[in-house]
């Protein structure tokens, strides 16, 4: 029986379990399933693959992206650049190797939600954990200027609460790579002026439980367009298995 499965604090809102299971039935994958591992700390991530001889492969989620880099054997050159870890691929010989997949599924699902001339277009990045690493590498090789929100300030950020009009006007790509708004906190939503929101701005949202969340709402309220990460999620599960059967 090969295993593989996902990792991460909380793992209520994950689909993945559900999308791989219905994959494998689909395709007719025998002996193969798919787990979902809840840790409440990245130091038990080593009794995960010890308790599990049969794991070919695992998914990586909020908030382990980047700390679980230190317990692999290897980085592919990918996932060294945005220095976060989204897949994990195990040989029979028990190495771990680490990719990221994010950077394939939101870049592809990116090139379908913007306009064809999105050049000129700036983009608001809400969070700066590993989900955001991934992000921010598309938009550059997108040659795409963003500025990242955060909730404490550095020089390379500004907080919810600095965000004005000005910043409105400017940046007309708002993309949250935060778990705020996600299941099972459905009336959560970053802090932001939406009533300065108009139907030129782009509300995407990595969150894909809900389909459709605060966030998005209160964009798609003031006429912008909205999408879930529901569609990057199948991107890089796809990008994963091939990953994994390479």
């Amino acid at each position: 029986m090969n295993v593989y499965g996902l990792i991460g604090y909380p793992l209520s809102h994950s689909f993945s379990k559900k999308y791989f299971t219905e994959k494998f039935e689909q395709e007719n994958i025998a002996a193969t399933k798919y787990e979902l591992f809840e840790i409440r700390d990245i130091s038990d991530f080593p009794k995960i693959i010890a308790n599990n001889p049969n794991l070919r492969g695992l998914n990586v989620t909020i908030p382990y992206k980047e700390a679980v880099i230190k317990y692999l054997d290897d980085v592919a050159e990918s996932a060294k650049k945005i220095n976060a870890v989204n897949v994990i691929k195990i040989g029979k010989n028990g190495k771990m190797i680490g990719y990221n997949s994010d950077y394939y599924g939101f870049k592809n699902s990116l090139f379908r939600f913007l306009p064809e001339n999105y050049k000129g277009i700036k983009a608001l990045v809400l969070g700066s954990g590993g989900a955001a690493k991934a992000v921010k590498a598309v938009l550059e090789d997108l040659q795409i200027p963003y500025l990242v929100v955060s909730r404490k300030q550095d020089p390379s950020t500004i907080t919810y609460e600095a965000v004005t009009e000005e910043h409105v006007k400017e940046y007309k790509l708002v993309i949250n790579t935060t778990p705020i708004g996600m299941y099972p906190n459905v009336k959560d939503s970053p802090y932001l002026p939406y009533s300065s929101y108009t139907a030129e701005h782009f509300f995407y949202d990595l969150v894909y439980n809900p389909q459709e969340t605060l966030f998005m709402m209160k964009g798609k309220a003031r006429g912008a367009k909205t999408k879930s990460g529901l569609e990057m999620l199948h991107l890089q599960a796809e990008k994963a298995w091939e990953i994994w059967n390479s």
